[in-house]
């Protein structure tokens, strides 16, 4: 176990382009693709439905985003890679969140 706290991204819905990302929902949509990975495993018949305190969707100055936590890729490193291949494949922004 790191004793570093994990970093957190934001994946801004906007592309290196500066063309807003469609479909409107792909924030909702990816965040959902991700909403098994909790802490502890949860998931299975008792899980309640929402999303996964590592990857939550958001809109941050009018612009649909994904804040990724780093821990996700100590849970499960395919479902880390499958995000910020997303992120790189659709060429959207991706932002390091510095601590305030």
């Amino acid at each position: 176990m790191s004793l570093h706290k994990p970093r957190q991204y934001t994946i801004r819905g906007i592309t290196t382009e500066g063309r807003t990302f469609r479909p409107s929902d792909w924030s909702e949509r990816l965040a959902g693709a991700m909403s098994s990975f909790r802490p502890g495993g949860g998931g299975g018949i008792g899980a309640y439905i929402g999303y996964s305190p590592y990857c939550v969707p958001q809109v941050v100055d009018g612009v649909k985003c994904v804040l990724v936590n780093e821990a996700l890729r100590d849970i499960e490193p395919m479902a880390w890679d499958f995000v910020m291949n997303f992120a790189r494949d659709n060429h959207l922004t991706v932002v390091e969140l510095t601590a305030p």
